[in-house]
């Protein structure tokens, strides 16, 4: 009496990890884009650099004092980046 031949053995997929949820924010206050953020710091900035009439070599001080004005307006101090 023949053999059956076995059915071939296909490895399984991993299960994917669960993803991390951030927690909902206190308020019902809308999601902000990192790209609007971006363009607050960047307007923020200008005008540091505007008040000090554009001298040079105050960019990435500017960028950083106006990160964190904005971060602070928008309640986001303390989280990464």
């Amino acid at each position: 009496m023949p053999r059956k031949a076995a059915a071939p053995i296909t490895p399984s997929k991993p299960t994917p990890a669960p993803q991390a949820v951030a927690p909902r924010p206190a308020t019902d206050a809308p999601a902000i884009s990192d790209a609007s953020i971006r363009k607050e710091i960047a307007k923020a900035a200008y005008q540091l650099a505007e008040r000090r009439g554009f001298l040079p070599g105050h960019e990435v001080e500017d960028w950083l004092a106006a990160e964190a004005q904005v971060k602070a307006r928008l309640g986001l101090t303390g989280k990464p980046n």
